[in-house]
């Protein structure tokens, strides 16, 4: 019996099962190791996580810069860093110390002129929101905080960026320009505040054609610091792209202008929490726009606060000349102009109750009818100057809720259904994600190793006085100069189309409930 017992376990039926069993042990055995394997692996930061193949810590995108700096909250900026601070969870991880020096990549190359007293807190989400949407370029021309030396050393030291300053040498400069010697910005020349600014705008953006000429821009475009563009109908969110698919007999492109609607009184950063705007009458059908415009308009003078003509780029051609901050022009042929169907520029208008002050503080007229008429170019900035310089500031709060502030929800509703009204979100997105990611708070340290105010005045007056135009320069047409370079100026401006020298285009309202026609 033994001996058949013993027979019968190493028959070969038995050693199959027996093989059969540690094989299924060992198939089981091997992915319980393999998983406890990997989880050691990672748990010790030995494997990477698909997801993250593609964070900033892992992939460097083009232009990114080394790792951010560290200790941010106690730079000796503290002050700037908590107006532009980050937040412990950025909702835009890629923009962290990007330095956005992807010049040579884009194409077109836009620029944009600007002429600015703002601060670092209005400035630097301007920039850099533009920077995100494809401008390479920025050619600041600078006054008051913005010409302080805390603020100008930090937008000296940002990639693109070109600041000119409001010297006495500039302003020689400048009054010596063709502009100068012609007809068609005359009409705005020595009245106070507005007129005034808008004069130094042309001026600046007739500078900036040539320097843009000599960077090698394709598009300039003239806006300000509370102006955002917004470039909607593009296949991206890209001005870059928008451009791009401009045809090449186009010399110029107007963007309606939009304006916000703010909905509270409290506003700080306008950029970063604004999101509802009026749309453009020519964003708009006819008969909604007129139908709706006494109550869009609200008791104001007009359908929108300020300007409604919007802004336009221009591409970067010969004879290429500013028509007041709203419009380019060509000394030798009248340009040829579309205007966009869905992109805009989103102006950011008395978004802020301190905005009513620092209008008034900025100007010295008497806050009487007939005077603020020489200062301000539209009705509601002389009714906004007038309340600010007269009324208390309960009064002035009081002023600007019922004028400014959209508190009837009903009524924001209604405009809303019948499109008077909008909600963009995506500037608002990508500034907040900006902010939040550090990089306002990157550029704010690292501006210690840019060029001092001194050394940086010195080269700009070498730059002034060098720019020029073939072999001429623009600044050297003057009164008792050269006269027989003068008269040949003259003879070619008799020969040229009269329409090429029309007045200058101002801030323009949009149309008024009189402009409305009925067809019969």
């Amino acid at each position: 019996m033994a001996g058949l017992y013993t027979s019968l376990r190493h028959s070969p039926s038995s050693s199959h099962h027996s093989f059969t069993s540690r094989l299924l042990f060992l198939l089981l055995l091997l992915p319980l190791t393999l998983a406890v394997f990997a989880f050691v692996l990672q748990w010790r930061g030995g494997l990477n996580d698909p997801t993250t193949l593609w964070s900033l810590d892992n992939k460097k995108f083009p232009g990114m810069g080394s790792s951010p700096p560290k200790n941010l909250a106690r730079s000796s900026n503290s002050d700037c860093s908590q107006i532009l601070g980050r937040s412990s969870s950025p909702s835009f991880p890629y923009f962290r110390d990007w330095k956005f020096n992807y010049d040579s990549d884009l194409k077109p190359k836009i620029c944009i002129t600007t002429s600015t007293s703002a601060g670092l807190e209005q400035i630097l989400p301007w920039i850099f929101y533009h920077k995100v949407i494809g401008v390479t370029t920025f050619f600041l021309f600078v006054e008051g905080k913005a010409a302080s030396p805390t603020v100008s050393k930090i937008l000296e030291s940002i990639p693109g960026v070109k600041v000119i300053y409001r010297t006495r040498e500039l302003e020689e400069q400048q009054a010596k320009s063709r502009i100068w010697n012609e007809h068609w910005l005359s009409s705005f020349f020595y009245k106070p505040c507005n007129y005034e600014l808008f004069v130094k705008q042309t001026l600046n953006m007739e500078m900036a054609i040539v320097m843009a000429r000599d960077a090698g821009m394709d598009w300039i475009i003239h806006l300000d610091t509370d102006e955002l563009l917004h470039p909607a109908g593009a296949r991206e969110y890209s001005l870059t792209q928008l451009l791009l698919d401009v045809p090449g007999n186009v010399d110029m492109v107007i963007f309606p202008n939009y304006e916000s609607s703010v909905e509270r009184d409290d506003i700080k950063e306008p950029f970063s929490e604004v999101s509802m705007f009026k749309k453009n009458y020519d964003h708009l059908p006819r008969d909604t726009y007129f139908a709706m415009y006494k109550e869009s308009t609200r008791g104001n003078p007009n359908y929108f606060l300020t300007y409604g003509n919007g802004k336009s780029a221009a591409r970067i051609q010969d004879h290429l000349r500013p028509n007041g901050a709203h419009r380019w022009h060509n000394y030798i042929k009248a340009p040829k102009e579309i205007k966009l169907e869905e992109a805009a520029v989103l102006h950011y208008t008395y978004t802020k109750f301190s905005d009513l002050t620092s209008r008034r503080d900025r100007c010295g007229c008497k806050p009487a009818k007939d005077d603020v008429k020489r200062c301000f170019m539209l009705e509601f900035d002389r009714a906004a100057f007038i309340i600010a310089s007269t009324a208390t500031e309960e009064e002035m709060l009081s002023w600007y809720r019922e004028r400014v502030v959209w508190t009837d929800k009903a009524l924001s509703m209604k405009l809303l259904r019948k499109g008077i009204l909008t909600h963009i979100n995506a500037p608002m997105a990508i500034v907040q994600g900006l902010r939040e990611s550090g990089v306002f708070s990157s550029v704010i340290v690292s501006a210690q190793t840019t060029l001092s105010k001194d050394k940086f005045l010195l080269s700009v007056e070498s730059t002034n006085s060098s720019i020029t135009i073939g072999s001429k320069s623009i600044f050297s047409r003057k009164i008792g100069g050269d006269m027989e370079s003068q008269a040949t100026a003259r003879k070619v401006l008799e020969i040229v189309d009269t329409a090429s020298h029309a007045a200058a285009i101002p801030p323009l309202s949009p149309p008024l409930m009189d402009d409305l026609h009925i067809d019969t």
